[in-house]
Order: C-alpha cells, then sequence, then structure tokens
C-alpha cells in the first residue's frame, strides 16, 4: 500500500461498535471473530428465521475459492477486483489468486473501515494486494481510488467480484447501473463474478428474512433468479449459467440440491467479450 493513501485511509478508521455492517454480520456466519455483539444480534435474528445461513456463507465462500481458482490458473487472469469483500477469512481471494499466479493483483474494496484496519495488518508484507475503504455505490470513485488505479491495470482483462454485496444495495440505489459503469470501465476479456439472495417461491423464509435485514441491519434485498440475471446484461454467461452456488462447478458431487441451504443464494460468472 503506497504511502499517501495509506496516509489518506488511517484518518477515516473509525471503528463504530454500535451500528452493525454486513461485513461483521457475514464475518458472524462464518464463525469469525471480528464481530460485535450488535452483529451477532443481527446473525441470530437471521437464523432465526433461516437456520441455514450458516451453512450457505460456507458456499458463497467456497463458489469464491472455486471462481477464482479457475479465472487464475486456467483463464490467465492476473487482476481481480473484490468489491464488498467483507474482512479477511479462510483463503481469502489473493490466497488462491496468487497460489496459482504469483503475479496475480487483487485489490479488496469494502465500505466498513474495520476491513481495512484488519486487512493492511494482515497484508503489509503483500506488494501485489492493497485494501481499500470506499464506497460501492460511486463506482467512478471506486475506480479512481489511488490503490485501484495503483494496482489495477485497466488496459488489460479483470475480474471483477460483486460476491454477496448486491443483495445489500437497495433497488433505488441502482445496483443494475453501478454492475453497468464497471462493465463499461473494464476491457474485453473481462469477467464478472455475481452471487445473491435468491427469493425462493416455495420458502417464505427467503421474504421474511428480508423483512429482517431490513429492519436490523438496514439492507437486503432477496431477489428473483431473473431479477439477478439482469446484472449479466451484455454479457456472455459461462456454463453452467447462473445457478445455486454449490451447482457452479463442484469439486464433489452435490447429493441434494433441493435444499434451502443449496438454493437461497444464486450466481454465476461471465465475461464481456
Amino acid at each position: 500500500m503506497s504511502s499517501d493513501s495509506a496516509a489518506v485511509d488511517s484518518e477515516i478508521v473509525v471503528l463504530d461498535n454500535g451500528v452493525p455492517t454486513a461485513a461483521r454480520v457475514y464475518d458472524v456466519m462464518l464463525n469469525g471473530k471480528d464481530n460485535y455483539a450488535i452483529d451477532r444480534q443481527v446473525a441470530e435474528a437471521s437464523l432465526s428465521v433461516m437456520p441455514e445461513l450458516k451453512e450457505i456463507a460456507l458456499h458463497n465462500r467456497a463458489i469464491l475459492h472455486r471462481v477464482v481458482r479457475h479465472l487464475a490458473a486456467e483463464q490467465g487472469i492476473t487482476q481481480f477486483l473484490d468489491l464488498g469483500s467483507g474482512l479477511p477469512t479462510v483463503r481469502n481471494t489473493h490466497e488462491v489468486a496468487q497460489e496459482a499466479n504469483p503475479d496475480a493483483k487483487v485489490v479488496y474494496v469494502d465500505i466498513d473501515p474495520i476491513v481495512l484496519a484488519h486487512g493492511r495488518a494482515l497484508l503489509q508484507d503483500n506488494e501485489n494486494t492493497r485494501v481499500v475503504t470506499a464506497d460501492l455505490r460511486k463506482p467512478k470513485e471506486v475506480l479512481a481510488h489511488p490503490d485501484v488505479q495503483e494496482l489495477i491495470d485497466f488496459s488489460k482483462p479483470v475480474c471483477v467480484m460483486l460476491v454477496g454485496i448486491l443483495h445489500h444495495l437497495a433497488d433505488d440505489e441502482d445496483p443494475k447501473g453501478i454492475v453497468q459503469a464497471l462493465r463499461d470501465a473494464v476491457v474485453p476479456g473481462s469477467y464478472f463474478f455475481i452471487t445473491n439472495f435468491t427469493r425462493l417461491s416455495d420458502s417464505p423464509e427467503s421474504e421474511e428474512l428480508e423483512k429482517v435485514l431490513l429492519s436490523q441491519l438496514g439492507t437486503g434485498r432477496v431477489r428473483t433468479p431473473a431479477e439477478l440475471e439482469e446484472f449479466f446484461e451484455g454479457l456472455e454467461i459461462l456454463p453452467p449459467g447462473i445457478v445455486p452456488l454449490p451447482l457452479w462447478r463442484p469439486d464433489e458431487i452435490v447429493t441434494d440440491a433441493t435444499t434451502i441451504g443449496v438454493r437461497f443464494m444464486t450466481g454465476g460468472v461471465a465475461k464481456k467479450n
């Protein structure tokens, strides 16, 4: 991390344990330790509606590993922009990407300043990785951030990662427009990797969870498969398509794809041609 940008970012690392954040609630679901009582309260309320959420969080993490490994090892992608990255946990994006290619570059972006505090300590000796505090709802500012500009060469293909973050944007925050702005900013040959909470017609729990998240976290939009597909507009969706997370090129056979734990989050990978 450059000294100038670190000095700027250090001024905004103000940790507030009285307000829950999506990054820290997700950390609870992954059995992490970087969270506060208020985050655990939101997690417990959500789990009371959908006990499978911890399993779902693990599925979301597992598909991240599979996708990053596939793009780095098989598609030659060397740049990853991980938006709404959350707190560092087991097997982060940079670890998977740099295992496949030691020269791979990764920028983590999150609005929660605690992510910067933890990430800086974790990555201080990794010259090919940065952590940025920025607001995804302002994609031009994200892309213009000095650390993003320093590490990511936008004249070359990039993997733009929106993993479990768009469901924390309300419709009036124009998540589709944000994805389009990011799509327009990257060159052909780039990839988009998106996952989102999915509204299940046979599961009232999915609608109830949305109510809990909105009331306690302030964010949470469960979308239909058709709404999720709109995020991939103008892109070539890779096989097997937009599917429940465990079904995207699984490392092991999925023996039961009918459960809420398997179906509640949907995602896919697409290429800009």
